[in-house]
């Protein structure tokens, strides 16, 4: 590695680029692929393509340069072979390191993703390698290549010179064409665990001769899900701010966390359903600085953590979790059930970027907390089901469900407290029966005589919905005042026969029962009046006088049959003799027309 104290002749260089990996020994987290390289070159199976894949900084381009490094070896002295065991810097390493070596060309697939760009490249690897072993042509973004230019590599990267080698690397490998990827041998780099990379972290600062604590390693490394880069990155920003000192404190407030233990605390408020204890303690912590978006994705990496350790107590152990997270998570572990923690989850899942794109994210924050506090105590769909089944039907009071006897008892004196607050949430509420209100029974009950008072009777209450349901889809097997038998019609509503009944029910102040029958049943009202309205058309297309309307206007068509005086009140003029004026019969037609 370099001097870590730059001088004036040498500028300070970020640590991301100070201390990026030069040999496979020196990559941390990548162990499947450092494996398959390392038999593959001892074997001398060397592919003539790479597609290396991950997320940003867990080491693509570094690992193209060990690679195209390996290719390319050779002792000061000369000789050699492909390896990936390079004791000390070869003939070429030190070009290929700074990107220089005439033979190994890195190329930024951002600005080099047209179709000339990829001729010149399969014009150029035709000729042979000036002074190294292999010509490496190293492409990174390579899915930013657009397909033609794809196209244009195929025949090359199928069938190259013995001579060339491709290496490509991408952070979108869904967007690299298939013919492409079944031509190379694919790299899946993965996320580096927290805790290697806490532990990486803290060896560079030793080596940088900063004082760090375990709880901000812990933070930095959570902070940086996975990526080297980011976590190197954040580590130059902490050092930068605490002066060479680093401690959790100034960690957090650098990234805007809240306080480890506070966040426990606050979920701790959430799960007993104390939304007011829950929300000043937001407030206090939005006050010291902590962003509310950042609170509630911590409220959920706490949950996951809490999770882990309910199935597997083994998690406990994690090694980026601080002390006081693996004690309080195991306390509550015990005393949460799954479906809880998973319901919080869910919710935090949907708050989270709620509270990221509102205009006050305080405000949005609070709002997901209340969500959460008032459904800490509600019970899941199928403890509903079976507490209906086990009361016949009716809901039970609410109170807190007996522990299982297997389940380990929680420690005191922290998780007395929240069981005893849980419990306190539980108000016994009086049973609910689908029988009708006591006051009901003195109101007089009202028979109904036919289905068209059913129908009328839905308007009357203004329930057009299931007014529109019994005329559409509804076919009467069988009538009697307090029960209905019905065939319904394919398209109709769920919960039909079940809504008529109990709307029948509260409507008469009478028991009612609607049957769902298999018989066929008459035709629905709607088929019933569209019967009489073609009956109704057709005795008028036979009248004499609309028939020498349709025939004086070519083309027209009746639309509408309007009542618009009583029957017995109507008159039609007499039809005029085939001998009249036929001006005579124009006026009859169109006195009869606008009569109709």
């Amino acid at each position: 590695m370099e001097d870590a104290t730059p001088t004036d002749s040498q500028p300070y260089r970020v640590l991301a680029r100070k201390y990026r990996p030069q040999t496979f020994d020196d990559l941390i987290g990548q162990d499947a692929m450092v494996r398959t390289l390392s038999n593959a070159f001892e074997t001398g199976r060397i592919h003539q393509a790479y597609m290396l894949t991950g997320v940003r900084g867990v080491g693509k381009t570094t690992t193209a340069r060990i690679l195209a490094r390996g290719l390319n070896y050779e002792p000061p002295e000369g000789g050699g072979k492909p390896t990936i065991n390079m004791p000390g810097l070869g003939r070429h390493c030190q070009a290929i390191i700074d990107s220089r070596h005439i033979d190994v060309m890195e190329l930024d697939a951002a600005s080099h993703n047209g179709i000339e760009n990829i001729r010149e490249i399969t014009d150029g690897v035709r000729y042979a390698p000036v002074s190294a072993r292999f010509k490496v042509l190293i492409m990174d973004e390579v899915h930013m290549v657009t397909t033609q230019a794809f196209n244009a590599l195929l025949k090359t990267l199928e069938e190259p010179p013995p001579h060339v080698k491709f290496i490509f690397a991408t952070t979108e490998i869904r967007k690299v064409p298939i013919t492409i990827l079944s031509r190379c041998q694919r790299f899946d780099l993965r996320r580096v665990d927290s805790g290697l990379l806490a532990r990486h972290l803290g060896a560079i600062c030793e080596k940088e001769s900063v004082s760090i604590d375990a709880a901000a390693l812990a933070m930095i490394a959570r902070a940086a899900e996975g990526s080297v880069r980011d976590s190197l990155s954040l580590l130059d920003q902490a050092i930068a701010h605490g002066g060479g000192t680093i401690d959790g404190e100034s960690v957090r407030a650098m990234l805007g966390l809240a306080d480890r233990s506070r966040v426990i605390d606050l979920f701790e408020a959430v799960m007993r359903g104390d939304a007011a204890s829950a929300l000043d303690e937001l407030r206090a912590q939005y006050d010291q600085g902590a962003d509310p978006a950042v609170v509630l994705s911590e409220l959920a990496e706490f949950t996951h953590f809490v999770t882990r350790v309910k199935i597997s107590p083994a998690a406990a152990n994690d090694p980026s979790a601080t002390e006081i997270e693996k004690v309080r998570g195991s306390e509550l572990a015990q005393t949460l059930s799954i479906k809880a923690l998973t319901r919080q989850w869910q919710m935090l899942l949907k708050g989270i970027p709620e509270t990221q794109t509102a205009a006050k994210p305080l405000a949005a924050a609070d709002m997901v907390l209340a969500r959460l506090c008032y459904a800490a105590d509600l019970p899941s769909p199928d403890d509903l089901i079976r507490q209906l089944g086990e009361s016949g039907g009716s809901l039970p009071s609410r109170g807190p469900a007996a522990p299982s006897p297997s389940a380990p008892q929680p420690s005191a004196p922290r998780a007395q407290l929240i069981t005893a607050a849980t419990q306190a949430q539980f108000q016994p509420q009086p049973q609910r029966t689908p029988m009708p209100d006591p006051a009901s029974a003195a109101q007089p009950t009202r028979a109904l005589a036919s289905f068209a008072e059913i129908v009328s009777l839905a308007m009357e209450k203004r329930d057009l919905p299931l007014k529109l349901a019994l005329e559409r889809f509804v076919r009467v097997v069988a009538f009697a005042d307090g029960r209905l038998d019905i065939a319904l019609e394919p398209g109709s509503t769920q919960g039909l026969v079940n809504d008529l009944s109990r709307k029948l029910s509260e409507w008469t102040n009478k028991r009612w029962l609607v049957v769902l029958s298999s018989e066929k049943g008459e035709a629905t009202l709607r088929e019933l009046a569209e019967a009489r309205q073609a009956a109704v058309l057709s005795g008028i297309r036979a009248d004499p006088f609309v028939r020498a309307v349709m025939e004086r206007f070519p083309g027209a068509e009746i639309v509408d049959i309007r009542d618009n005086a009583p029957v017995e009140t109507q008159s039609l003029p007499p039809a005029p003799d085939d001998g009249g004026d036929p001006d005579d019969a124009e006026d009859a037609a169109s006195y009869s027309a606008d009569d109709i």
